[in-house]
């Protein structure tokens, strides 16, 4: 359910994207630093989202190095960390592992119970650093998974996605005592969190009809406003994530993290929308590549 927070690379400044790069890079570097390869491989493009939103808010020190790595052998790449890398570095731990336990759950898949071995010894590090963060995160997800088990035939569309809102709050609680403007954040993360929720049931209801797999859009799937329904509740939250973001006093990385709300979202379902249509112009009210942040909107 995660990797829909990414960059609208078509749209970005070189500059920009150079940028957004080297924040990427600085978290896998953490990640690897604090976890070894087992964090490095957890990497995702939503904790990159995250630091750099943090620290456009928290601006503080930085560690800027040049290296080569694994995925860049042959030439030197910059890397940008800070503490908010940290912080996305012990999140994205907990939501990894967090993950595992809720496949295990559902699925009772032997490969997620041998990975809850591997990141225990790690998760108990950061459960105990975070306990706020991990409650919120747990309370989420059993909440979500009660009503994924008694929505049999998917109506509960806003209330399933509100749990995994919640989740995404927990999440972005990053001074939660010392925190000026801890509503706006809050409010960002929550819509966005409803959003992925309700897109990665959009971009799998196919393939979920075909397993008998749950997917809150099941009761609308058969109706014949289907993509104008479900298109209207993401752009709904959506809407309501970037009215919040748009409260906040993000002034530095600013371009960056206008692309990522504005457009950067919806990357996937524009993907689907391009395999749906034989015509490259996508429907009416999607974004596609050109499109300024406010036409995505």
């Amino acid at each position: 359910m995660f990797g829909y927070v990414q960059i609208r690379k078509a749209e970005c400044k070189i500059k920009d994207y150079e940028k957004y790069k080297s924040y990427y890079c600085g978290l896998c570097r953490v990640l690897n630093e604090r976890f070894g390869t087992l964090g490095r491989v957890t990497l995702s493009y939503d904790m990159t989202f995250l630091v750099i939103l943090l620290d456009s808010l928290y601006s503080g020190d930085h560690r800027i190095e040049r290296r080569r790595c694994i995925m860049h052998p042959g030439k030197k790449h910059k890397e940008v960390s800070c503490a908010a890398t940290e912080y996305a570095a012990d999140m994205n731990m907990l939501l990894t592992y967090a993950k595992f336990a809720d496949d295990l759950v559902d699925d009772k898949d032997a490969k997620s119970a041998a990975a809850l071995r591997l990141y225990r010894k790690n998760f108990l590090k950061v459960k105990a650093k975070y306990p706020y963060q991990y409650r919120g995160i747990t309370k989420a997800l059993k909440k979500l998974e009660g009503i994924e088990k008694n929505d049999h035939e998917g109506f509960k569309v806003k209330k399933a996605a509100a749990a995994f809102g919640e989740l995404m709050t927990a999440l972005f609680s990053y001074r939660r005592t010392a925190e000026p403007f801890l509503h706006e954040l809050k409010g960002l993360a929550y819509h966005l969190g409803c959003f992925i929720y309700i897109c990665d049931a959009y971009d799998d209801i196919e393939d979920d009809i075909k397993k008998e797999s749950y997917n809150p859009l099941k009761s609308l799937y058969n109706g014949k406003d289907f993509e104008e329904k479900a298109y209207e509740l993401m752009y709904d939250e959506a809407a309501k994530c970037a009215w919040y973001y748009e409260k906040l006093p993000c002034t530095e990385h600013k371009d960056i993290l206008s692309n990522i709300i504005y457009a950067g979202i919806w990357n996937r379902y524009d993907r689907k929308q391009d395999k749906k249509n034989k015509d490259p112009e996508q429907s009416e009210g999607s974004c596609k590549k050109g499109d300024s942040y406010e036409r995505c909107l």
